[in-house]
Protein backbone atom coordinates (compact mmCIF):
# COMPACT_ATOMS: atom_id res chain seq x y z
CA UNK A 1 0.00 0.00 0.00
CA UNK A 2 1.12 3.23 -0.60
CA UNK A 3 2.68 5.37 1.91
CA UNK A 4 0.98 9.15 1.40
CA UNK A 5 -2.76 9.93 -0.15
CA UNK A 6 -1.69 12.89 -2.08
CA UNK A 7 -4.91 14.65 -3.47
CA UNK A 8 -4.37 17.16 -6.33
CA UNK A 9 -6.29 19.46 -7.08
CA UNK A 10 -5.46 22.00 -10.59
CA UNK A 11 -7.91 24.60 -10.60
CA UNK A 12 -8.33 26.83 -13.40
CA UNK A 13 -5.79 28.45 -15.67
CA UNK A 14 -2.15 27.75 -15.42
CA UNK A 15 -2.98 25.91 -11.74
CA UNK A 16 -3.60 22.11 -13.99
CA UNK A 17 -0.50 22.69 -15.67
CA UNK A 18 2.13 23.55 -12.63
CA UNK A 19 0.64 20.49 -10.89
CA UNK A 20 1.16 18.13 -13.69
CA UNK A 21 4.96 19.28 -13.72
CA UNK A 22 4.78 19.45 -10.15
CA UNK A 23 3.85 15.45 -10.02
CA UNK A 24 6.93 15.54 -12.34
CA UNK A 25 8.98 16.42 -9.89
CA UNK A 26 7.61 14.34 -7.05
CA UNK A 27 7.53 11.44 -9.62
CA UNK A 28 11.60 12.03 -9.74
CA UNK A 29 11.76 11.43 -5.98
CA UNK A 30 10.41 8.39 -6.15
CA UNK A 31 8.18 9.31 -3.15
CA UNK A 32 5.63 6.42 -2.39
CA UNK A 33 2.56 7.66 -2.71
CA UNK A 34 -1.00 7.22 -3.84
CA UNK A 35 -2.36 9.77 -5.93
CA UNK A 36 -6.01 10.97 -6.37
CA UNK A 37 -7.43 13.67 -8.29
CA UNK A 38 -10.28 16.06 -7.80
CA UNK A 39 -11.72 19.55 -9.48
CA UNK A 40 -12.46 22.89 -8.28
CA UNK A 41 -12.90 26.22 -9.33
CA UNK A 42 -14.59 28.52 -12.02
CA UNK A 43 -14.55 25.51 -14.94
CA UNK A 44 -15.54 23.66 -12.38
CA UNK A 45 -18.39 25.87 -11.74
CA UNK A 46 -19.18 26.31 -15.44
CA UNK A 47 -19.55 22.39 -16.10
CA UNK A 48 -21.05 20.87 -12.63
CA UNK A 49 -22.76 23.85 -11.16
CA UNK A 50 -20.45 23.91 -8.39
CA UNK A 51 -16.73 25.40 -7.70
CA UNK A 52 -16.25 23.15 -5.24
CA UNK A 53 -18.70 19.40 -5.54
CA UNK A 54 -18.77 17.62 -2.17
CA UNK A 55 -16.36 14.38 -3.47
CA UNK A 56 -13.35 17.61 -3.75
CA UNK A 57 -14.50 17.87 -0.02
CA UNK A 58 -14.24 14.36 0.31
CA UNK A 59 -11.04 13.81 -1.56
CA UNK A 60 -9.60 16.36 0.36
CA UNK A 61 -10.73 15.15 3.78
CA UNK A 62 -9.58 11.58 3.23
CA UNK A 63 -5.75 12.69 1.97
CA UNK A 64 -2.45 13.10 3.82
CA UNK A 65 -2.19 16.40 2.18
CA UNK A 66 -2.98 18.37 -0.80
CA UNK A 67 -1.83 20.14 -3.66
CA UNK A 68 -3.78 22.72 -4.84
CA UNK A 69 -3.13 24.94 -8.13
CA UNK A 70 -5.11 28.13 -8.58
CA UNK A 71 -8.40 29.53 -9.05
CA UNK A 72 -10.25 31.66 -10.69
CA UNK A 73 -13.03 33.70 -8.16
CA UNK A 74 -15.27 35.47 -10.67
CA UNK A 75 -17.02 39.00 -9.04
CA UNK A 76 -20.38 39.31 -10.57
CA UNK A 77 -21.83 35.90 -9.40
CA UNK A 78 -24.13 36.03 -6.86
CA UNK A 79 -23.45 33.38 -3.78
CA UNK A 80 -20.45 32.10 -5.51
CA UNK A 81 -17.76 31.30 -2.77
CA UNK A 82 -14.24 30.69 -3.48
CA UNK A 83 -13.28 27.37 -3.81
CA UNK A 84 -9.56 27.32 -1.58
CA UNK A 85 -11.40 29.73 0.39
CA UNK A 86 -14.56 26.94 1.13
CA UNK A 87 -12.03 24.80 1.30
CA UNK A 88 -10.18 26.45 4.21
CA UNK A 89 -13.37 26.40 6.27
CA UNK A 90 -14.54 22.86 5.21
CA UNK A 91 -11.43 21.51 6.73
CA UNK A 92 -10.81 24.47 9.18
CA UNK A 93 -7.48 25.21 8.03
CA UNK A 94 -6.60 27.70 10.94
CA UNK A 95 -3.01 28.47 9.34
CA UNK A 96 -2.02 29.63 6.67
CA UNK A 97 2.30 29.38 6.62
CA UNK A 98 4.06 31.80 4.00
CA UNK A 99 7.80 31.07 4.37
CA UNK A 100 9.90 34.17 2.61
CA UNK A 101 13.21 33.43 1.95
CA UNK A 102 16.08 34.82 -0.25
CA UNK A 103 17.59 32.55 -3.23
CA UNK A 104 20.33 33.31 -5.39
CA UNK A 105 19.88 35.00 -8.81
CA UNK A 106 16.33 36.26 -7.76
CA UNK A 107 15.52 39.69 -7.46
CA UNK A 108 15.24 39.81 -3.45
CA UNK A 109 15.74 43.52 -1.49
CA UNK A 110 18.71 41.58 0.58
CA UNK A 111 19.88 38.26 0.24
CA UNK A 112 19.42 37.63 3.85
CA UNK A 113 15.27 36.98 4.42
CA UNK A 114 14.51 33.81 5.86
CA UNK A 115 11.20 34.96 7.39
CA UNK A 116 7.76 32.65 7.81
CA UNK A 117 4.44 34.56 8.33
CA UNK A 118 1.65 32.90 9.84
CA UNK A 119 -1.81 34.15 9.31
CA UNK A 120 -4.78 33.47 10.86
CA UNK A 121 -6.77 31.77 8.43
CA UNK A 122 -10.46 31.45 9.50
CA UNK A 123 -12.34 34.24 11.18
CA UNK A 124 -11.02 38.17 11.52
CA UNK A 125 -12.01 40.17 8.51
CA UNK A 126 -13.01 37.24 6.10
CA UNK A 127 -15.22 35.90 8.75
CA UNK A 128 -18.18 36.24 6.02
CA UNK A 129 -20.56 38.80 7.86
CA UNK A 130 -21.04 41.35 5.66
CA UNK A 131 -24.68 42.95 4.61
CA UNK A 132 -26.01 46.08 3.64
CA UNK A 133 -28.12 49.00 4.73
CA UNK A 134 -29.58 52.35 4.20
CA UNK A 135 -31.11 50.75 0.68
CA UNK A 136 -27.76 49.63 -0.15
CA UNK A 137 -25.83 52.66 0.48
CA UNK A 138 -24.21 51.08 3.62
CA UNK A 139 -21.83 48.23 3.31
CA UNK A 140 -21.20 46.61 6.62
CA UNK A 141 -17.92 43.85 7.26
CA UNK A 142 -17.83 42.36 10.66
CA UNK A 143 -14.37 41.69 11.81
CA UNK A 144 -14.78 38.41 14.12
CA UNK A 145 -11.43 37.76 17.08
CA UNK A 146 -12.05 34.71 19.31
CA UNK A 147 -10.18 33.46 22.45
CA UNK A 148 -10.35 30.18 20.64
CA UNK A 149 -9.03 31.28 17.30
CA UNK A 150 -6.28 33.71 18.66
CA UNK A 151 -4.53 31.23 20.82
CA UNK A 152 -4.38 28.33 18.49
CA UNK A 153 -2.81 30.39 15.85
CA UNK A 154 -0.27 31.92 18.36
CA UNK A 155 0.41 28.44 19.80
CA UNK A 156 1.19 27.03 16.47
CA UNK A 157 3.43 30.23 15.67
CA UNK A 158 5.35 29.52 18.86
CA UNK A 159 5.71 25.84 18.09
CA UNK A 160 6.31 26.09 14.50
CA UNK A 161 9.41 28.40 15.53
CA UNK A 162 10.16 25.73 18.26
CA UNK A 163 10.00 23.09 15.42
CA UNK A 164 12.52 24.76 13.46
CA UNK A 165 14.79 26.39 15.53
CA UNK A 166 13.60 30.01 15.29
CA UNK A 167 14.37 32.16 18.31
CA UNK A 168 11.99 35.17 17.91
CA UNK A 169 8.22 35.22 17.11
CA UNK A 170 6.53 38.97 16.32
CA UNK A 171 2.89 39.13 16.93
CA UNK A 172 1.28 41.62 14.72
CA UNK A 173 -1.64 43.87 15.88
CA UNK A 174 -3.34 47.56 16.01
CA UNK A 175 -4.91 47.49 19.48
CA UNK A 176 -4.01 51.14 20.05
CA UNK A 177 -7.10 51.67 17.39
CA UNK A 178 -8.91 48.47 17.55
CA UNK A 179 -9.17 47.69 20.86
CA UNK A 180 -11.57 45.22 21.10
CA UNK A 181 -10.47 42.79 18.09
CA UNK A 182 -6.86 43.39 18.05
CA UNK A 183 -7.20 44.22 22.10
CA UNK A 184 -8.33 40.44 22.54
CA UNK A 185 -5.13 39.29 20.03
CA UNK A 186 -2.74 41.11 22.14
CA UNK A 187 -4.00 39.85 25.50
CA UNK A 188 -3.98 36.24 24.50
CA UNK A 189 -0.51 36.92 22.11
CA UNK A 190 1.06 38.33 26.17
CA UNK A 191 -0.62 34.77 27.76
CA UNK A 192 0.69 32.47 25.16
CA UNK A 193 4.18 33.88 25.17
CA UNK A 194 4.51 33.14 28.91
CA UNK A 195 4.50 29.71 27.89
CA UNK A 196 7.50 29.70 25.54
CA UNK A 197 10.15 31.45 27.53
CA UNK A 198 13.08 30.21 25.69
CA UNK A 199 11.36 31.89 22.42
CA UNK A 200 12.14 36.16 22.35
CA UNK A 201 9.01 37.92 21.58
CA UNK A 202 8.24 40.87 20.06
CA UNK A 203 5.09 43.13 19.35
CA UNK A 204 4.85 45.18 16.29
CA UNK A 205 1.82 47.42 14.98
CA UNK A 206 0.77 46.47 12.13
CA UNK A 207 1.58 50.09 10.28
CA UNK A 208 4.87 49.76 11.52
CA UNK A 209 5.26 46.14 10.06
CA UNK A 210 4.47 47.31 6.79
CA UNK A 211 7.76 49.56 7.12
CA UNK A 212 9.86 47.30 8.99
CA UNK A 213 9.73 44.55 6.35
CA UNK A 214 11.09 46.68 3.87
CA UNK A 215 13.50 48.33 5.95
CA UNK A 216 14.78 45.45 8.22
CA UNK A 217 13.76 42.16 6.91
CA UNK A 218 16.73 39.86 8.00
CA UNK A 219 15.36 40.65 11.55
CA UNK A 220 12.41 38.74 11.60
CA UNK A 221 12.18 34.90 12.08
CA UNK A 222 8.09 33.57 12.52
CA UNK A 223 5.75 36.48 12.19
CA UNK A 224 2.02 36.32 13.19
CA UNK A 225 -1.19 37.95 12.88
CA UNK A 226 -4.60 38.34 12.02
CA UNK A 227 -6.31 36.80 8.99
CA UNK A 228 -6.54 40.49 6.87
CA UNK A 229 -3.26 41.93 8.00
CA UNK A 230 -1.45 38.42 7.09
CA UNK A 231 -2.79 38.42 3.53
CA UNK A 232 -1.41 42.22 3.09
CA UNK A 233 1.92 41.44 4.56
CA UNK A 234 2.88 37.92 3.29
CA UNK A 235 2.30 39.65 -0.44
CA UNK A 236 4.72 42.43 0.98
CA UNK A 237 7.26 40.19 2.31
CA UNK A 238 6.71 37.40 -0.86
CA UNK A 239 7.53 40.61 -2.84
CA UNK A 240 10.88 40.97 -0.88
CA UNK A 241 12.17 37.77 -1.82
CA UNK A 242 11.13 37.63 -5.93
CA UNK A 243 7.70 38.22 -5.93
CA UNK A 244 4.16 35.70 -5.52
CA UNK A 245 6.37 33.17 -8.51
CA UNK A 246 8.49 32.72 -5.47
CA UNK A 247 5.77 32.28 -2.77
CA UNK A 248 4.85 29.24 -1.47
CA UNK A 249 2.27 28.51 1.11
CA UNK A 250 0.18 25.79 3.24
CA UNK A 251 -2.64 25.80 4.72
CA UNK A 252 -2.80 23.88 8.06
CA UNK A 253 -5.53 22.47 10.13
CA UNK A 254 -5.48 19.69 13.17
CA UNK A 255 -6.01 16.93 10.42
CA UNK A 256 -5.84 17.76 6.90
CA UNK A 257 -3.53 20.62 5.07
CA UNK A 258 -3.40 21.86 1.24
CA UNK A 259 -0.37 23.52 -0.31
CA UNK A 260 -0.49 25.65 -2.94
CA UNK A 261 0.88 28.83 -4.88
CA UNK A 262 0.12 31.83 -3.59
CA UNK A 263 -0.16 33.66 -6.64
CA UNK A 264 -3.70 33.49 -8.85
CA UNK A 265 -4.99 31.45 -11.87
CA UNK A 266 -3.24 33.79 -14.39
CA UNK A 267 -5.80 32.66 -17.03
CA UNK A 268 -3.89 34.96 -19.60
CA UNK A 269 -0.91 32.52 -18.98
CA UNK A 270 -2.92 29.53 -19.27
CA UNK A 271 -1.27 26.81 -21.91
CA UNK A 272 1.48 29.08 -22.52
CA UNK A 273 4.20 27.56 -20.90
CA UNK A 274 5.28 30.93 -19.48
CA UNK A 275 4.89 31.31 -15.42
CA UNK A 276 7.27 30.59 -12.47
CA UNK A 277 6.78 26.61 -11.14
CA UNK A 278 9.01 27.78 -8.03
CA UNK A 279 5.86 28.84 -5.73
CA UNK A 280 4.58 25.41 -6.45
CA UNK A 281 7.69 23.22 -6.79
CA UNK A 282 8.69 25.43 -2.81
CA UNK A 283 4.73 24.05 -1.96
CA UNK A 284 5.42 20.63 -2.94
CA UNK A 285 8.49 21.14 -0.66
CA UNK A 286 6.14 21.64 2.04
CA UNK A 287 3.63 19.22 1.42
CA UNK A 288 6.92 16.72 1.66
CA UNK A 289 8.02 17.89 5.15
CA UNK A 290 4.53 17.85 6.67
CA UNK A 291 3.72 14.27 5.83
CA UNK A 292 7.12 13.38 7.41
CA UNK A 293 9.90 13.23 4.15
CA UNK A 294 12.16 15.29 5.38
CA UNK A 295 14.96 14.14 3.53
CA UNK A 296 12.84 14.22 0.14
CA UNK A 297 11.32 18.00 0.88
CA UNK A 298 15.35 19.05 1.17
CA UNK A 299 16.36 17.38 -1.91
CA UNK A 300 13.55 19.00 -3.76
CA UNK A 301 14.78 22.47 -1.88
CA UNK A 302 18.24 22.06 -2.89
CA UNK A 303 17.88 21.20 -6.61
CA UNK A 304 15.29 24.11 -6.79
CA UNK A 305 18.06 25.98 -5.13
CA UNK A 306 20.62 24.92 -7.53
CA UNK A 307 19.16 26.08 -10.64
CA UNK A 308 18.29 29.48 -9.15
CA UNK A 309 22.37 29.83 -8.19
CA UNK A 310 23.07 28.24 -12.17
CA UNK A 311 20.82 31.28 -13.39
CA UNK A 312 20.72 29.49 -16.61
CA UNK A 313 17.32 28.69 -16.67
CA UNK A 314 14.91 31.15 -15.24
CA UNK A 315 11.60 32.00 -16.22
CA UNK A 316 10.66 35.82 -17.06
CA UNK A 317 9.80 37.27 -13.68
CA UNK A 318 13.31 36.29 -12.54
CA UNK A 319 15.19 37.57 -15.32
CA UNK A 320 15.23 34.86 -17.22
CA UNK A 321 13.41 33.63 -21.10
CA UNK A 322 12.86 30.06 -20.27
CA UNK A 323 9.53 28.22 -20.28
CA UNK A 324 7.86 26.76 -17.20
CA UNK A 325 8.50 22.76 -18.47
CA UNK A 326 12.62 23.95 -18.99
CA UNK A 327 12.75 25.00 -15.59
CA UNK A 328 10.96 22.03 -14.02
CA UNK A 329 13.56 19.66 -16.37
CA UNK A 330 16.07 21.70 -15.01
CA UNK A 331 14.84 21.16 -11.20
CA UNK A 332 14.53 17.17 -12.54
CA UNK A 333 17.94 16.95 -13.64
CA UNK A 334 19.15 18.28 -10.30
CA UNK A 335 17.00 15.90 -8.66
CA UNK A 336 18.55 12.84 -10.31
CA UNK A 337 21.79 14.21 -10.37
CA UNK A 338 22.07 14.85 -6.45
CA UNK A 339 21.31 10.92 -5.63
Amino acid sequence: MARHRICFIGGDGVGPELIAHARRALDALHVEYEGSEARAGYACYQELGSPLPAETIEAAQGADAVLFGAVTTPPNIPNYRSAIVELRKRLDLYANVRPCRSYPNVPCLRPDIDLVIVRENTEGMYSGREYRENDGNTAISERVITRYGSERILRFAYDYAVRNGRKKVTFVHKANILRETCGLFREVALEVARAYPQIQTEEVLVDAMAMRLIKQPQDFGVIVTTNLFGDILSDEAAQLVGGLGMAPSGNIGERNAIFEPTHGSAPKYEGKDYVNPCATLLSLRMLLEHVGEAAEAARLEAAVAGVLAEAKVLTADIGGTAKTSQMVDAVITKIDGGR
